[in-house]
């Protein structure tokens, strides 16, 4: 009896993995990242335009960290920690998305990209990704983000890739001394299909 050809949105054959592009794949943070995460974390720049400037930590602190983040994501929720990765197996970034509400259909995410490997295109590849798998495998109809006023590239990231700013947070972050707003910006999953199209099509 000759088997049952699958359509072809199921054959795994002919579509592109989830996790994986022509240029990057998303896998999950393992402790043998550790040696970057600690080099990151010595990045105070970097600091500055993720959240803060943070004390000076341990490669023990680093390691701990990274088994902790593996035991909170290991249930049935879905938030997340994405390593980024080159195809090369390079570290270049992470995200992560958190405070996913079923009920409401909504989530958000983090994401950073090492400075080395920034204005390359990486960000915009991993956040289509992971709006693809939470927009049609997990049934989430809209994501919204905060942008610290003072980060510029990713306000100017978000809104080429369709996301509407929805609102501000006076004087809701702090850098080099100064306050900036926080930028509140969204995207619904039907704007997103309209951007970045529907399976089967």
């Amino acid at each position: 009896m000759a088997a049952t050809r699958l359509p072809e949105i199921l054959d795994w054959e002919k579509r592109m993995s989830y996790w994986q592009s022509e240029r990057i794949r998303l896998r999950a943070i393992e402790p043998e990242d550790a040696p970057i995460f600690f080099e990151w974390n010595r990045d105070e720049e970097m600091g500055l335009m993720v959240d803060r400037i943070r004390l000076p930590v341990s490669r023990k602190v680093v390691t701990d960290w990274i088994e902790k983040t593996t035991a909170r994501f290991a249930d049935e929720s879905d938030n997340y920690y994405f390593v980024i990765e080159i195809l090369a197996g390079e570290i270049v970034g992470s995200i992560d998305p958190h405070k996913c509400d079923r009920r409401m259909g909504d989530f958000t995410y983090g994401i950073a990209i090492r400075r080395p490997f920034q204005r390359q295109g990486y960000a915009r590849e991993a956040i289509i990704m992971v709006l693809r798998y939470y927009f049609r495998e997990l049934r989430y109809q809209k994501v919204t983000v905060k942008v610290y006023g003072y980060n510029e590239p990713s306000q100017r990231l978000h809104e080429s890739m369709g996301f509407m700013l929805e609102g501000r947070v006076r004087r809701a972050a702090l850098y080099d001394g100064r306050y900036y707003d926080d930028l509140i910006y969204g995207l619904t999953r039907e704007e997103f299909e309209e951007r970045y199209g529907v399976p089967g099509e």
